[in-house]
């Protein structure tokens, strides 16, 4: 059997919906600042919803429930969820974003740069032998210099 515990949770108003996990750390006064905030969530201080999160910039909404430092926040917003929208710089209207349809069959043109590159990594290939009898203080190994700083 489950049982629920009743934990007090302290309220966090946001404007708007939804919001990245470490603005709520911010707007919580919960951190100095958003690295400190950024730093916490990758290290796994910072559980939403009763789960640990580990993505920065996760999309909170209202409801959502909060844990850091054994304190528990719930994001509290009452304006309506917000569409991601792409302003067109030339045109000045916004548009819903839709993801480019890419045919993947489609090969890019080749330009002097991939040939450039193309031809020095042929004329780079040498064996690990190779290698080594040009070079006596290479690894024998891995054909590799020993770097010292």
């Amino acid at each position: 059997m489950s049982e629920e515990i009743e934990v007090e949770a302290l309220e966090v108003e946001v404007s708007v919906q939804p919001i990245e996990l470490y603005k709520v750390l911010k707007i919580a006064n919960q951190v100095s600042g958003g690295g400190e905030a950024k730093y916490a969530i990758s290290e796994g201080y910072v559980a939403v919803n009763g789960e640990i999160e580990l993505r920065k910039r996760c999309k909170i909404y209202d409801g959502d429930v909060i844990e850091f430092n054994g304190e528990y926040f719930v994001v509290i917003c009452d304006q309506p969820v917000q569409e991601t929208v792409v302003r067109d710089v030339k045109t000045k209207q916004t548009a819903p974003v839709a993801k480019p349809k890419v045919d993947k069959k489609a090969a890019a043109p080749k330009t002097k740069k991939n040939k450039v590159a193309q031809t020095t990594s042929k004329n780079r290939s040498v064996t690990k032998k190779e290698a080594a009898k040009t070079d006596k203080t290479a690894d024998m190994s891995t054909g590799r210099k020993p770097i010292s700083f």
